[in-house]
């Protein structure tokens, strides 16, 4: 069974910055594409940040240039470097599969940005 455990939300002013972590168990993490997700009350899980096996990253338009993810396969855990926050960036954060979600959801972490 795939277990995703993310960490290290929190609440934050804006302009300031978190790193979150998420730590993989039960897959073989280095064969997968990753990604990071949000979902903000009301609004549906959208991805934020892509890492694919090879390191590759790729960024929605909403946090390029200002979110860094990044992946060490020994460590199975992925993490996503956040600079700059601001209070759109206030959600729940979740990692899993890039494009096709489908190990069990964890139970996220939430960042809060206050203005």
């Amino acid at each position: 069974q795939v277990q995703l455990v993310e960490s290290g939300g929190g609440l934050v002013q804006a302009g300031g910055s978190l790193t979150l972590s998420c730590e993989v168990s039960g897959s073989n993490f280095a064969a997968d594409s990753m990604a990071w997700y949000r979902q903000a009350p009301g609004n549906q899980r959208d991805w934020v940040a892509r890492i694919y096996r090879v390191g590759t990253t790729t960024y929605a338009n909403s946090v390029k240039g200002r979110f860094t993810t990044s992946r060490d396969n020994d460590k199975s855990t992925m993490y996503l470097q956040m600079n700059r926050l601001d209070p759109e960036d206030t959600a729940v954060y979740y990692c899993n599969k890039a494009f096709t979600p489908y190990y069990p959801w964890g139970q996220g972490t939430q960042v809060t940005v206050s203005s």
